[in-house]
Parts: structure tokens; sequence; C-alpha cells
């Protein structure tokens, strides 16, 4: 077992797989030219035929990763960053989300969409989406957002192994992390199972993506202080690891939700609401939410930097919610 980064995650768990089965292919844009080094070598080591670089027309090739997965090929679509998807959108919503449901079981579609959520330096608005929320509204899809490296090889493998489509959001913020990558070659983490990333007793907070090493760093902060956070990382949020939110929940009282996509109809909105409805006897406090403002992303660093979910926001959210003297106001999360 060596140490890698979350990108050479993504390279070792698609080198995997496609040696394992022969059925496993990638296409997308720039794969040959390597761009942002999560197939480095592939070219070499599988050829062309399984190695395909394609136009720069989303509908088109990811349409064709569908007719592929209906004709049992197991297709890896590298759509490179997540704001391209919406080109798309017709043949993943209308077609791959919906084709096993209409067609009444007879067509498989296990393919695996990956994109980039590539904010939070200065790629402005039309590069900076966090959209999988969007997605968890349309039943067929699975949804997996990694947040290091070692949970990134298991999920995609994982992914990579389903009969299900499955859409693959990679957190840019979590590409420089390390963490010691199982080398064998079945090493998988089941769809749906979420991860304790570190256990507390005064509150929950579930944090998605990249969401969870910046409630990481709130929880070791405030520890200094006397309060406890438990980090809960659900890594699937379609299916979502309802039970163990639950059980947090219920031990501590107490939750908040952490999300780097905007705050209306969020991951974290689901969450909260998940919890209001199915906890609320046990709440002490509001669910609060930690999430981005709902509007588009500017190219200016400061700007855009106070948008998003941080430490100063979550440890604000936890005063409030344990009543700490120097707790800042509501508006103020």
């Amino acid at each position: 077992m060596a140490r890698g980064s979350y990108i050479e995650a993504i390279r070792q768990a698609q080198m995997e797989e496609m040696q394992r089965d022969e059925r496993v292919f990638i296409m997308g844009e720039d794969i040959v030219c390597n761009v942002f080094g999560t197939t480095t070598g592939f070219t070499e080591m599988f050829g062309k035929e399984r190695v395909r670089d394609t136009p720069i027309s989303e509908n088109g090739f990811i349409g064709a990763s569908a007719g592929a997965a209906m004709v049992g090929m197991r297709p890896i679509v590298d759509v490179t960053i997540s704001s391209f998807l919406y080109p798309a959108m017709d043949q993943i919503m209308s077609i791959i989300a919906k084709s096993r449901y209409i067609y009444g079981g007879q067509a498989r579609l296990p393919l695996v969409i990956r994109s980039c959520l590539f904010y939070g330096n200065s790629n402005a608005a039309q590069h900076s989406d966090r959209p999988y929320s969007m997605f968890m509204n349309m039943p067929g899809l699975k949804i997996i957002v990694p947040s290091d490296a070692r949970d990134m090889k298991g999920l995609l493998k994982a992914a990579i192994r389903d009969d299900d489509p499955v859409l693959c959001f990679e957190d840019s913020t979590c590409w420089s992390s390390k963490a010691d990558l199982p080398d064998d070659p079945d090493f998988i983490i089941p769809l749906g199972e979420g991860e304790v990333k570190r256990e507390g007793t005064d509150i929950s907070v579930i944090a998605v993506a990249g969401g969870v090493p910046i409630a990481l760093k709130a929880a070791q902060k405030l520890a200094a202080e006397g309060i406890s956070l438990e980090v809960i990382d659900p890594r699937t949020l379609v299916p979502l690891d309802r039970a163990m939110i639950l059980k947090s929940v219920r031990k501590t009282g107490r939750a908040i939700t952490v999300d780097p996509a905007h705050q209306t109809c969020s991951a974290a909105s689901e969450i909260s609401a998940l919890i209001a409805e199915q906890a609320f006897d046990a709440l002490r406090g509001p669910v609060l939410r930690v999430a981005t403002a709902d509007t588009h992303l500017p190219f200016s660093p400061a700007i855009e930097k106070a948008l998003y979910p941080s430490v100063d926001r979550i440890v604000a959210a936890a005063y409030r919610l344990v009543g700490a003297e120097h707790r800042l106001p509501a508006q103020g999360i």
C-alpha cells in the first residue's frame, strides 16, 4: 500500500478495472493528452480502441456511451468539468436515467460519467458549478462525491462494477490530498455506505465532498474549546446512508450540514429535511446549513472565497447551536 493523491486514485481505479474487465473502456474530452492526469499511460497500455478522444460534443458522446452500455460494454465517460454536463442533459435525464425503467428492466446501463467540480480558483461562473444536487432529483442515477483519495479509489471502482449509471463528481479542492491507496485489485467501497470521519458528542456535522476536510478542520479547532463535533461523510448521495446520519444526530441532538453547492434545494437541504422528519424528537436546536450563497460565482478571488463553506462559518454555526457566549448572530452563518 502506497500513498497517492486524489488524482492518482482516479487513475488507479480506472486502470485496475480496465485490466480486470475488457468491456470497460474510457472516452471523453482530452483523454489521450491526459489533461488532468487521470489517464497517464493508458493509450500505451490499452490502445486507442479502449481509450477514445471525443469531439467537444457532450450530448453526442454521452449518448453514445448509453448505446454502448445497452449492448454490453461498460464505458467510463470523462466530461472533464461538471458544467459541461449541461449540454447533455437530455441524454442523461431522458435516456440514461430512465431506460432501465421504461424498458421494464430489459435494458441495463452500466456506465460511469466522471466530472470535476472546478470551483474555488477564479474559474468564474461558467466553470465553477457544483450541480450534483440537480441530479439527485432524477430517479435512476446513482451519485458519488468522494472527499479523499482512498474513498475516491474505492467508490470509483464500485461505480464501474455497478450495473446502474453512476455520476462521479470529483472535487478539485481535494485533488492534492493524499492517502494510503490499497493495492488489492478487489478493494471497493460499497455505494450507499457513509463513514464517520471523526467521532464526537456535541454536534453532528454532515459534510459533502470538499466540505468534509473543512469540517474536520473546524472540529479540530473547536475541540480546543471543549466542543466536540462528529463529522459524517455520506460519500454517496444516491443512495444516501440515512441510517448513519440519523444515528449520529440521535446521539448528539444537534446537526449542521455542510455543502459546497448552492444552498437552495441542495444536498444539505435534503439531509436537513431528512433529519427534521425522522429525528425531530432528538433535536435540541434547529438544523443549520452551511452552503454556498445562491448566486453565480465571480472571478474575483476575494468575493468568490467568501461565498463557500469555511471553517469560520462552521464554527459560527456550532457556537449558535451550543449557545456559546461568543456565538455569532444567525445571519452570520
